[in-house]
């Protein structure tokens, strides 16, 4: 790569994890490329869906939120959530203006591209279809879940997940954007309910595979009760190649420090623990391991990955394409 050119990032995700990669990302000198999902159905989101067919506007409200260079004021007006005893009750602003542009352009692709230019984002956000989709689980035992916010209420083991309606498409700009990239990165977040969504998309998975990028992933720090209970890092990624393939990440990237005790209580009584990981078993996936300390106990009470060094690390193995 010319040292004049910025290097092209990818990230795909949605859920909780993405947001906080992306905030250390933005202040880095690189060309940002994001890819959400919109298969939740959850909170102010899944009520918007109910009323309006539309793609969920909420992985795509926090990952504007996150990459705009707007003033504290307006970023806390766009993320505003109503607590009135009315139909506003629980709907975030964001989501409501997500909307409203999409019925005013006739595109949810077009609003997210109009309300990213009004927050001075960072980059470019791609909703990975243009289109309300449902996502589905088949479960071990045969049967068959069907709602974002649904599948991890069973606490079943989940076998696959899928979309309808079926054989959708991602816009143009999401393949372009993976094919053409330096790093492509999946987000660490909710295994089979914020990444799967986007990597079962026809052609995402074939173009992850075609691109000549590097591929990491970035993986969660603890399971998760009701899609992840007792995965280790290789059960993570052996998901993946699953549902989209072996030839798909060459990398990943691991916690590799203990957690402090009153935390791991906490997590404890939501069935939750810490993702371990075996360097030979993930070798035998194919992957190179790096292993760091990504923890974030500054910041927030909770386990959260470290924006400022995970960003740092994706920007030098971007730099770093052979």
């Amino acid at each position: 790569m010319t040292n004049h050119r910025k290097p092209k990032i990818v990230v795909l995700g949605g859920g909780t994890g993405m947001p906080v990669l992306l905030r250390g990302l933005k202040k880095y000198p690189i060309d940002l490329s994001t890819i959400v999902t919109v298969a939740d159905d959850g909170g102010s989101t899944g009520r918007l869906r109910k009323d309006i067919e539309t793609p969920a506007p909420g992985d795509i409200r926090n990952v504007i939120a996150a990459l705009s260079n707007v003033d504290d004021e307006l970023h806390e007006l766009f993320q505003h959530r109503f607590n009135v005893s009315n139909g506003l009750s629980g709907h975030s602003l964001g989501n409501i203006v997500l909307v409203a542009m999409s019925s005013i352009t006739g595109s949810f692709y077009t609003a997210v591209k109009e309300v990213s230019d009004m927050f001075n984002v960072k980059g470019k956000i791609y909703p990975i279809v243009n289109e309300s989709v449902t996502l589905h689980a088949e479960m071990n035992d045969g049967t068959i879940v069907s709602g974002e916010s649904q599948i991890p209420m069973k606490n079943k083991k989940i076998k696959r997940v899928f979309l309808t309606p079926n054989n959708l498409s991602p816009i143009p700009e999401v393949v372009e954007a993976i094919l053409h990239a330096d790093l492509v990165v999946v987000s660490p977040g909710s295994l089979y309910t914020s990444i799967l969504p986007n990597l079962i998309i026809n052609d995402v998975g074939k173009a992850l595979q075609d691109t000549k990028a590097k591929r990491v992933y970035v993986c969660n720090i603890m399971t998760q009760n009701g899609e992840t209970n007792d995965y280790d890092a290789a059960d993570h990624v052996q998901a993946i190649y699953n549902h989209i393939g072996t030839n798909s990440l060459d990398s990943i990237i691991v916690h590799n420090q203990l957690i402090r005790g009153d935390i791991l209580e906490i997590y404890r009584k939501q069935q939750s623990s810490p993702v371990t990981y075996d360097l030979e078993k993930l070798s035998q996936l194919g992957l190179s391991v790096i292993e760091e300390d990504i923890l974030d106990y500054e910041s927030h009470p909770m386990v959260r990955h470290n924006t400022k060094r995970l960003a740092e690390m994706l920007f030098h193995l971007a730099l770093n394409k052979k």
